[in-house]
């Protein structure tokens, strides 16, 4: 597989749509777009250096189409925006009016009063377009609080030629065939088999989802974080750093480390997504051969297997000055347009079922090799405290990591961080 041309997506995907709430808005939400003006400010927290370009781009057409229309773009880190967004919200004061949101942030800044319902308002335009699984993250309590940006989940990216030097011609496809690769590339090869992001948990889902556990049972309303399938997923993880399958993780800016160790060919496995394909590519094991990689789902284990749900909506402030200009923005940067343009660019991939129709996306190898992906990817829990369910678990995950608790310790402090905020849970 070249990562330029390929196949269109499949029609399973495609046709997965549904249809929004009907409930009513803030702001007139009907306005004509050529009598909307003023200005408005957009936090992008997209990668800086790879994604934000392409979004800027798009800002610049969509001051071009409506030149009554100012928009302030703002990078802002995405390991900070979350916070940055609630204490700004909270003090009446420096939110922006539109945000790239993770999708796990929207119920909980919809629960707090923090956006504005989207409903009936033109940033919803043709909102029976998107597909049914990212716009799930869109609705909360009846109401729709944002427009799906891109979808996505982690996959096992691969470098194909230090396989092949360990003797694999086909990515390993259970958690037991890939040890026994990862441990054959360390032997057999200069370069280590695995790496594994130790300082992000949300890269440990496939292990608890292969052991088939999560963090929570949203529907039995149950903390299991630290049952006996949690346990076995920390320590499936550590085995492979212990056993010398995994490289000794840094335990600070672990993305980045790993990032390098793949795109330079020291490393040849990790788990990420399809928001890493641009850097990867421009990395020397793959910039004069892209064909060099490979993208498959994530292992299963004995009780299954596949990445989480991920994504990013747009978002409007409740307490926007200009919510006109909110909406019309919105419409334009999730219009069919502006998605097939960032998956062409980028190889994101869309939420609108329109947009998969493109040539320009259906001839993306990225947006292609990712579809199985998608496919078996686990949803995760549409709660407001959604959004904070990873920073105990990151601390504990690096404590375990470290050797300075057991999967079983790291895990119950976990559980008892998560009572903090779900104290009504078993």
């Amino acid at each position: 597989m070249r990562f330029v041309k390929v196949g269109a997506v499949s029609a399973s995907l495609a046709l997965a749509v549904t249809a929004c709430s009907g409930d009513s808005g803030q702001g007139s939400g009907t306005a004509d777009p050529e009598a909307i003006s003023g200005e408005i400010t957009f936090w992008d927290t997209s990668d800086a250096t790879n994604e934000a370009p392409i979004f800027q781009e798009l800002i610049e057409d969509f001051e071009e189409e409506y030149p009554e229309v100012t928009v302030n773009y703002e990078n802002v880190p995405f390991s900070d925006a979350q916070n940055n967004f609630k204490t700004a919200a909270q003090s009446g004061a420096g939110a922006p009016d539109v945000m790239r949101t993770e999708v796990a942030w929207v119920p909980e800044f919809a629960s707090l009063g923090y956006l504005a319902p989207l409903d009936d308002t033109i940033a919803l335009e043709d909102s029976q377009d998107f597909l049914a699984t990212p716009f799930s993250s869109a609705e909360f309590e009846g109401k729709t609080y944002a427009v799906p940006q891109v979808t996505d989940s982690l996959a096992l990216l691969y470098n194909k030629e230090l396989l092949a030097e360990a003797g694999f011609e086909e990515p390993p496809a259970t958690m037991a065939e890939f040890k026994e690769a990862a441990l054959a590339v360390s032997e057999e090869t200069d370069a280590d088999g695995f790496y594994l992001n130790a300082g992000d948990s949300y890269f440990l889902l496939p292990h608890f989802y292969s052991q088939g556990g999560d963090l929570l049972d949203a529907e039995a309303q149950a903390i299991t974080v630290n049952n006996d399938a949690g346990v076995a997923a920390l320590e499936q993880a550590l085995d492979l750093v212990d056993t010398g399958a995994a490289s000794e993780p840094a335990l600070t800016d672990t993305y980045n480390n790993m990032q390098t160790a793949f795109k330079e060919g020291e490393v040849a496995m990790i788990f990420n997504g399809p928001w890493s394909m641009t850097d990867n590519l421009s990395g020397s094991a793959f910039a004069d051969n892209p064909d060099n990689l490979g993208v498959a789902a994530v292992p299963s284990g004995p009780e299954g297997g596949g990445g989480p749900i991920g994504g990013h909506d747009y978002t409007v402030y409740a307490g926007s000055g200009n919510l006109d200009a909110s909406y019309l923005f919105i419409q334009f940067m999730a219009s069919t347009d502006s998605q097939a343009k960032v998956a062409a660019e980028l190889g994101l991939l869309p939420t609108r079922s329109s947009a998969y129709e493109r040539d320009e996306v259906a001839n993306n190898d990225i947006v292609t090799a990712f579809q199985p992906v998608i496919e078996s990817a686990h949803p995760r829990p549409w709660i407001p405290q959604g959004g904070l369910l990873f920073e105990p678990l990151n601390t504990q995950y690096s404590a375990a990591i470290a050797g300075e608790a057991t999967p079983q310790e790291a895990l119950d402090a976990v559980a008892e961080e998560y009572r903090t905020f779900l104290s009504d849970w078993d």
